[in-house]
């Protein structure tokens, strides 16, 4: 029975950051939004663009490309927030684009590489290599640490 679980294909939401694509796990997902007007929150770390009203709930919003310091563009179209359950709480995250399901073979994700230096590289679950595509998978757990999380639930129950 092991074995089987071992080959079982991983669903993914994949998205868009500058040039690069990502991937989160389809459980980790609650949805995939338009960008609503987001309500800035005065005293919170830069990556956390505010907070939307989604359907009665009040939910932090992290842009990614902030959190990975990657160049900030203005909104467009295609601009999505993916609403992700990350611990006990619902947050949104802005990335360019969401484009794709997939399911991506166990034996295609590789653990991320050692080369990735900095702080991103804790971010990364692995890498999965599909075709001519290179899929970097998100630890969600990663990107926001726990005590961020703290804060940002706090600024929640503020809001």
């Amino acid at each position: 029975m092991s074995e089987e679980v071992m080959t079982q294909d991983v669903k993914v939401i994949i998205f868009q950051l500058k040039d690069e694509e990502y991937g989160v796990e389809v459980e980790q997902v609650r949805s995939i939004e338009r960008v609503l007007h987001i309500t800035r929150v005065p005293s919170t770390p830069d990556f956390v663009e505010g907070v939307i009203n989604l359907r009665g709930v009040v939910t932090p919003i992290i842009d990614l490309r902030k959190r990975f310091d990657i160049e900030g563009i203005d909104h467009s179209e295609a601009t999505r927030v993916i609403i992700v359950t990350v611990g006990e709480m619902d947050v949104g995250l802005v990335v360019d684009s969401a484009n794709d399901v997939i399911d991506i073979p166990k034996d295609a994700i590789e653990p991320p590489p050692e080369v990735v230096g900095g702080l991103e590289a804790a971010y990364i679950r692995g890498v999965a290599k599909l075709e001519k595509r290179l899929l970097i998978l998100l630890n969600l757990d990663k990107v926001l640490n726990p005590d961020e999380l703290e804060d940002i639930q706090e600024m929640e129950r503020d809001a």
